[in-house]
């Protein structure tokens, strides 16, 4: 008999275990969705846990609010000034999704954060960035920026310090940007190159609630020796220049001389205006020794 009671427990404890092995495959063979929705639900109740526990800390801050009444009356209203906003962190989230002010804005001081964001446009100025052009001169150039928030709450959660990102952004963007022109091209062609800073920063700021509103080059420094340089390479070049110059003229006044011997070569009364000319120019000069030029035919029809 005791060997047929533990034969009946044997099998009810196999029964038991595969009942139990039954179901934990049926839980693992449901299929993902299934899980998925389990999973949202639990996710929804500790979204609910934490929506109560959020809601139940403003009620008692404005409780205290009450309670302290009127001395809270002295904090929980904050003075925005026209050309700034407010972006309101409620319990770590922005409050209704919009930035406040200006004037007087209501917040609770136990679950509130508040952000001031100035609106006005900021003057930036790059310090002098050393880089190297694409023919591999160096050059330092220092540029101004002129950039505003268009939007507080991106420029709150989209990046961690928007001045000092922009600031950064506006260095290693002016050095990339003088990397892709030669020296030459740098210094001729100064509104191209802070257009394309420009547009490289505009594109990028956008993510962070930022305009970018102007960039401007301030100014172009070279080493002392490339100055020189290019001093003398410019010298050189404006003398030769000039030389050409002269060199044209002298043509130029040899065709006119050649011009003006045939026409006189071929009317001999030009010769005698010519004289007459000459005479009424030394007379203008009050000299005490006059000169007559005679041609070489006047003087074989004296002596002949």
């Amino acid at each position: 008999m005791e060997k047929g009671k533990l034969n009946i427990k044997a099998s009810q404890e196999t029964k038991t275990k595969q009942d139990s092995s039954k179901s934990h495959s049926q839980i693992n063979m449901l299929p993902e969705d299934t899980n998925n929705n389990i999973r949202s639900v639990q996710h929804n109740i500790t979204k609910e846990k934490d929506n109560f526990i959020e809601k139940l800390l403003v009620v008692i801050s404005i409780i205290f609010a009450i309670l302290l009444f009127p001395l809270s009356l002295l904090v929980i209203f904050l003075v925005v000034r026209q050309f700034e906003k407010a972006v309101i962190l409620r319990n770590g989230k922005i409050h209704k999704n919009q930035p406040f002010g200006p004037g007087l804005v209501f917040y609770l001081p136990c679950v509130d954060a508040v952000h001031f964001i100035d609106l006005r446009t900021v003057c930036y100025e790059v310090p002098h960035q050393d880089a190297l052009t694409k023919d591999s001169l160096t050059v330092s150039v220092d540029a101004v920026v002129f950039y505003k928030i268009v939007d507080p709450v991106l420029a709150v959660i989209g990046v961690t310090d928007y001045k000092v990102s922009t600031h950064f952004l506006a260095a290693t963007t002016l050095r990339n940007a003088l990397g892709t022109r030669k020296l030459a091209e740098l210094l001729a062609s100064r509104p191209d190159v802070s257009q394309q800073v420009f547009n490289l920063m505009k594109n990028i700021t956008v993510a962070w609630g930022i305009k970018i509103v102007r960039v401007e080059i301030k100014d172009i420094s070279l080493p002392l020796q490339l100055q020189k340089a290019m001093a003398a390479e410019a010298e050189s070049t404006r003398l030769a220049n000039a030389k050409i110059i002269v060199a044209k003229s002298e043509i130029e006044a040899t065709k006119s001389l050649q011009l003006a011997t045939d026409i006189l070569m071929d009317n001999p009364m030009c010769m005698q205006l010519r004289y007459l000319q000459s005479l009424n120019m030394i007379a203008g000069e009050k000299t005490h020794t006059i000169v007559f030029p005679f041609s070489v035919d006047v003087i074989n029809k004296i002596t002949s």
